[in-house]
């Protein structure tokens, strides 16, 4: 085994392969880029050695400087995580070139797996079944065109060297094929650097299904069964679960058996994936290998009793499999939520900031929570903004999907947005719940998981209202009169006016302390309020049924955590008010750092609302941004190729205009 190892990646998965090392006593050594210098990997390591700027590819895919951080550090082998240089052939032969151990496959295999095309020839030589597609070498776009044409629509043009859902597309029609492809190689060029791309024919209502394999250098090859990753919004996985439901023992065994065959058709060397598609009659077909640890790997962990970051560093090490497949079996159902600073009620684009307050569920025996971040770190718009993935355990797929729910309504952060509501709506679908799964479920249920279908109630109004003036506050417990803060005058109990702004509503409510707690007047029926409402939780009486939650106060916003909801209210400021308020409230504003790609409508066209203005990169994925209203683009500030800051001027908008 290594006395010492180097980490060459960021976020939550340096930090799991930290923990394991640390169980193993080995040595670790983090590097770090300019914006990850106070990283929670950072942090944990035992030592840590700068590498380059905040760009990802002047640090975190600089082999050289990796390379060169191994040897002055004097780790024995490099552990690429995932992303980043975990599947770069040419990374793990200048390991091999520089005697330090490379965790992860032989290049060889890399090589074989990393071009999807070269890889589906391989995977027919070996019998594994293909999606009918095109995987050629031919790129002219008329002749995509012509092949997906005739394989027939609907088509999924895929990057061949890319993978988490970066260059995918969805094309219905020939008419749509030019511009989805040229988005697809556009993001495929930026992400991967390789532009080239395939054409397979769209399975619909396919589940996505992948087996997790496992190869030492003795030529033992093992799976470790199933994952279903169906749930997934633009091609990126959301929530995956272990075992897969309604997976009979017949197709397990198949599937399993087409897995090990890839892996040994590559000669296959530590852990590794095999993505197929499946129908829902059971057909499956291969889709493509990750050579590498995958995101989801701890609900196979957790129904095996497995550490599959440990199985790779024993397997680097020259020692066997732990395991051989007799010796591996299925134990209850696992469930993993990808929990992401994003805005799912703006399209899901990436939220930076500063995680001013952050509290996720206690991990326990039916509890795993894989965090890259602590309260106080920063989400960046260099990386990925994965906050932290909450992974369940329990003996059968309805107990875990219990815990899921109540993990996700545990989760609070304050400072950028998550997707921890949208989650925990998404596990409360009929779909999920009942387990009725294909890639098209989060379209399908598009009206449950819609926020406006679930707004704030009156209660959450009113503990905004009462934690906007009262902060801290508890009913006294001192019987004495001296001690009653009820607010009581000569002429009757003050009442104070507090105005909440949230999702475009302006409420003023009048908020009167009582002895026993409060009473809210708003637009409806007073409310009671009795119990105990603070900064650090709160727990009342409202008519005949008891609240409890959080209501965490950021500056002028107040956020109400209740039911797996997040509910933001902002204090109306009548002085910033008079002062005129936004100089740009007829223009469409950056919602993030990033680089403009395309202008998409002519200056002074007229469009309706949700029209697409102008497409942006953040975060090596492409959003675009489309009209808040119908209206006239009077221009644009920017041009291609610019980099924007977050809330910078992109279009001069006016909403209305011409009625």
């Amino acid at each position: 085994m290594f006395d010492k190892i180097l980490i060459a990646n960021r976020g939550e998965i340096a930090c799991r392969v930290i923990a394991t090392c640390r169980r193993l006593g080995i040595a670790t050594v983090a590097v770090y880029s300019d914006a990850d210098r106070d990283a929670r990997h950072v942090r944990l390591a035992d030592e840590a050695i700068h590498i380059g700027p905040a760009p990802a590819a002047d640090s975190y895919l600089r082999g050289a400087a990796i390379l060169d951080a191994a040897r002055r550090s004097g780790a024995q082998a490099i552990h690429p995580g995932y992303g980043f240089l975990s599947e770069n052939a040419g990374f793990a032969r200048a390991c091999a070139d520089a005697g330090v151990v490379f965790i992860g496959p032989p290049a060889s295999a890399i090589d074989a797996m990393g071009d999807k095309s070269a890889a589906k020839a391989l995977m027919q030589q070996a019998g594994v079944p293909l999606t009918p597609g095109y995987h050629g070498e031919r790129q002219e776009p008329a002749f995509l065109r012509a092949q997906a044409d005739a394989i027939g629509y609907p088509v999924l043009i895929k990057a061949s060297a890319g993978g988490g859902g970066k260059g995918m597309r969805r094309v219905e029609a020939s008419a749509d094929f030019d511009a989805a492809l040229a988005s697809c190689q556009r993001e495929a060029q930026s992400a991967f650097g390789n532009a080239h791309v395939l054409v397979e024919k769209y399975i619909e209502r396919p589940r996505h299904i992948e087996i997790q394999v496992f190869g030492d250098g003795h030529g033992n090859v093992v799976h470790l069964f199933e994952r279903d990753c169906s749930v997934q919004r633009r091609h990126q996985k959301v929530l995956e679960e272990a075992p897969a439901p309604g997976m009979t023992p017949e197709r397990r065994a198949a599937m399993g058996k087409a897995a090990t065959d890839a892996a040994r058709a590559v000669g296959y060397v530590g852990a590794g994936t095999v993505e197929f598609i499946a129908s829902p009659s059971g057909e499956f077909w291969f889709m493509e290998m990750n050579t590498r640890l995958q995101v989801e790997h701890p609900v196979t962990e957790l129904i095996t009793g497995t550490d599959l970051v440990e199985w790779q560093l024993r397997v680097a090490a020259g020692q066997p499999l732990p395991k051989t497949q007799a010796q591996l079996a299925i134990h209850g159902h696992a469930i993993e939520a990808r929990l992401y600073a994003e805005d799912a009620d703006r399209g899901f684009l990436p939220s930076t900031g500063t995680l001013r307050h952050l509290r996720l569920p206690r991990p326990d025996a039916h509890v795993r929570v894989d965090a890259g971040v602590e309260q106080g770190d920063a989400i960046t718009p260099y990386y990925d903004p994965m906050i932290a993935k909450l992974i369940v355990h329990d003996v059968d797929r309805d107990s875990a999907l219990r815990r899921m729910r109540q993990a996700l309504a545990q989760c609070r952060a304050v400072g950028v947005t998550t997707n921890a509501g949208f989650l925990h709506r998404l596990v409360a679908t009929g779909s999920f719940r009942q387990a009725d799964l294909d890639t098209a479920l989060i379209e399908r249920e598009h009206d449950a998981l819609d926020v406006r279908h679930h707004p704030a109630s009156a209660a959450d109004w009113a503990l905004a209202a009462v934690l906007a003036i009262d902060d801290g506050a508890t009913a006294p417990a001192d019987a004495s009169p001296w001690a009653i803060a009820d607010g009581w005058r000569p002429a009757g109990t003050a009442a104070r006016a507090v105005t909440l702004e949230h999702q475009q509503q302006q409420r003023t409510l009048r908020v009167r302390r009582h002895a026993d707690g409060w009473q809210v007047d708003g637009d409806g029926d007073p409310l009671r309020l009795r119990g105990r409402v603070r900064a650090d939780g709160y727990a009342v009486q409202i008519d005949d049924r008891l609240y409890r939650g959080d209501v965490v106060r950021d500056g002028n916003v107040l956020h109400v955590f209740a039911d797996g909801s997040q509910h933001r209210f902002t204090l109306h400021d009548p002085v910033a008010e008079a002062d005129g308020g936004s100089d740009h409230g007829g223009s469409l504003l950056a919602p993030m750092p990033g680089r403009v790609i395309a202008l998409l409508v002519e200056p002074g066209s007229r469009v309706a609302r949700g029209t697409p203005l102008l497409v942006m990169e953040a975060m090596k994925m492409e959003h675009t941004l489309q009209a808040p209203a119908d209206g006239v683009v009077n221009g644009y500030r920017v041009r291609g190729g610019d980099q924007v800051g977050d809330g910078a001027v992109l279009v001069d908008f006016e909403a209305g205009a011409g009625d």
